[in-house]
């Protein structure tokens, strides 16, 4: 079994490493399984090198990486708006056009996360239960560390193979005990940072996996920043990861430092 773990700094360099972790002689199929990837600062990356990713996408007709980003966080909708309650109020109301377009069928990351399908037809903002549990948490002694989970996947996914849905989020609210995406699940340090990890079912490196670490950086910006928190860690963990694409013209970028912010 081919698999990796890998560190970058930021998200540029953390997508480069798991690139050249899956672009290996000994590995002529590029896949892994149970890869870790872990970005220190998710914040951040090289616009110059995103720009250059993307001219390469889009002669193979894949969404801007602003795009694939923007499922998982709709950073321009949120920097419009007065607040969380806000923002989930007006992305309800578009969600139904939203999951009008094209692979959007089954709705979107974001969709999931502040409008979660309950069992009792109620939709469920995930983000705004994590938000007010970190606020709590954070303002009393001996704060709980692992207790801020939300779900991607739901059980009506009927695409989802082999998956086992354990957490439930209209029930699992204790503190204690469609998509590729299934799980994010955020950790509060002693610190005041909030860090977060998320698990894909699979991740294909090409056509996804920079414009997700993106969105869940941008997510956990956005988390922390509504919880009076500081930002932490991204740990992204797939179960299959594939380097797709157009190899020969993506290798060229996969060096430690991009050539374009050299």
């Amino acid at each position: 079994m081919n698999s990796f773990e890998v560190t970058g700094r930021d998200v540029t360099r953390a997508w480069i490493a798991a690139c050249n972790a899956l672009d290996r002689k000994d590995n002529p199929s590029r896949t892994g399984l149970h890869t870790v990837v872990r970005i220190t600062d998710p914040t951040v990356d090289d616009t110059d090198f995103r720009q250059e990713l993307d001219r390469l996408r889009l002669g193979k007709r894949h969404e801007p990486i602003e795009t694939v980003a923007s499922t998982l966080f709709p950073a321009g909708l949120a920097a419009r708006t007065a607040g969380h309650a806000d923002l989930v109020a007006r992305y309800r109301a578009m969600y139904s056009r939203l999951k009008k377009f094209p692979g959007n069928t089954h709705g979107t990351y974001f969709g999931r996360l502040v409008a979660y399908p309950g069992v009792k037809k109620t939709d469920i903002d995930q983000v705004g239960n994590i938000i007010s549990r970190l606020r709590e948490q954070s303002s009393g002694k001996g704060p709980m560390t692992a207790a801020y989970e939300a779900d991607l996947a739901h059980p009506n996914d009927s695409d989802l193979p082999a998956e086992l849905l354990v957490h439930a989020a209209d029930r699992d609210n204790l503190y204690r005990g469609f998509p590729c995406l299934s799980h994010v699940s955020f950790q509060l340090d002693r610190d005041g940072r909030v860090h977060a990890a998320a698990l894909y079912r699979s991740h294909y490196m090409f056509e996804r996996a920079y414009g997700n670490y993106l969105g869940l950086g941008r997510l956990l910006a956005y988390i922390a920043g509504q919880a009076g928190l500081a930002v932490g860690t991204l740990t992204v963990m797939a179960g299959h990861a594939r380097l797709d694409g157009p190899i020969t013209a993506i290798r060229p970028l996969l060096s430690d430092t991009p050539p374009l912010a050299a």
